[in-house]
């Protein structure tokens, strides 16, 4: 392996450590009774309103629908994320370290794995939260649900919520890209 992909491999490693400090995803809520809105920032290891109160006032808008109050202890990936993504991270240091280009290709899959596993993993959060509803909730339209949008903007009654990638995610993003385009050199076009 050339010392520029180790060297590569090393940066993508590196671009995920502010992956740990910087949400990942964001949830914003608004309505005419919150005109400036409410949101949530989803960390690596915590969920945490865009302002000091806005969970509390989120759980309680979703009380009255009957939805599940939003609990970070209760997201179980919120344990393992922190534990996936130092792996990605060793593993990526490992592979430079040992100059075996399979090492890199093995990290490569098992990145885009984990990142397909998260996805799914939210999604399949969002539709538990926004389907099963409290049979005793104050207020209660039939065959309604209250998913909010994986990516994108949904207007659920009269709340409108965006959910969009954050500063994690591209960090995210940038260390996958980066220790793809140098396996994929060194794979393809580094042999003279």
């Amino acid at each position: 392996m050339k010392k520029s992909t180790r060297l590569g491999l090393i940066l993508a490693a590196l671009l995920l450590i502010p992956a740990y400090f910087t949400p990942i995803w964001t949830i914003k809520l608004t309505a005419p009774q919150y005109p400036d809105g409410l949101g949530m920032y989803i960390w690596m290891n915590d969920i945490t309103g865009h302002e000091r109160h806005d969970i509390r006032n989120i759980n309680i808008l979703n009380h009255y629908v009957g939805m599940k109050e939003i609990d970070p202890d209760l997201v179980g990936t919120l344990d393992i994320m922190p534990w996936v993504v130092g792996g990605l991270i060793t593993l990526a240091v490992v592979a430079a370290l040992v100059g075996k280009i399979w090492l890199a290709w093995v990290w490569i899959v098992l990145f885009v794995v984990a990142g397909t596993a998260g996805m799914v993993d939210f999604y399949m959060w969002g539709y538990d939260y926004g389907h099963d509803l409290n049979p005793r909730a104050a207020i209660k339209v039939p065959d309604m649900s209250y998913q909010p949008p994986l990516i994108g903007r949904k207007t659920l009654l009269n709340i409108t919520a965006t959910s969009w990638p954050y500063w994690g995610t591209l960090w995210i993003g940038l260390s996958l890209a980066a220790g793809t385009a140098v396996t994929v050199r060194e794979s393809f076009f580094g042999k003279k």
